[in-house]
């Protein structure tokens, strides 16, 4: 693999949106994409449920940034934030509905060797993980907070966003996974 095909950092909103506050992830992606311009080298998608399919990206990614509905310890809409050596296990306990795809997405990467050098998981704990669309309220609420947390990981990793200079009128036009994975 060239340098030209290695991905900076990559952050990927993940979750189910026909759950409920399972798609937290989601979510925060499309608001950091609505309100932040995101710095060359920051490749931020929808990867929803893809699990696996998303292994191309994140083989060729050096820094992973998970964006998620965690399961932990604290009422619904707590952030959290979980790193290193401690993502793996949290993505097999802690994770909603979809775990085992993002389970087997690290452990793909793990297995091929090409884990990424860093691995962040940034969340909000869910009230609801049943069927229905948008998030409960305690978990809407905390999405511009996560979204805050995005920004400033990405910050923290030198690599930091500016706030769009319209937020106003139609949504800017968010890249998915599926997009990008020529699917």
């Amino acid at each position: 693999m060239t340098t030209a095909d290695r991905i900076p950092l990559l952050v990927l909103g993940l979750g189910n949106v026909l759950c409920e506050d399972d798609g937290a992830g989601v979510a925060a992606l499309h608001q950091l994409h609505r309100e932040w311009d995101l710095p060359d080298g920051v490749l931020a998608l929808d990867g929803g449920t893809l699990g696996l399919a998303l292994l191309p990206l994140v083989e060729r990614a050096e820094i992973v940034v998970l964006v998620d509905a965690i399961r932990g310890d604290g009422p619904p809409g707590t952030r959290l934030r979980i790193e290193g050596a401690d993502v793996a296990p949290a993505v097999y306990e802690r994770l909603s509905p979809h775990q085992i795809g993002v389970a087997d997405l690290l452990g793909g990467a793990a297995l091929l060797g090409r884990y990424p050098a860093t691995v962040v998981l940034l969340g909000v704990v869910p009230a609801s993980t049943d069927l229905g669309l948008g998030c409960t309220p305690d978990v809407a609420a905390a999405i511009p907070g996560l979204v805050d947390d995005v920004v400033a990981e990405l910050a923290a990793l030198g690599r930091p966003a500016t706030r769009a200079s319209v937020t106003t009128g139609p949504p800017r036009r968010v890249d998915d996974a599926a997009l990008a994975l020529g699917l």
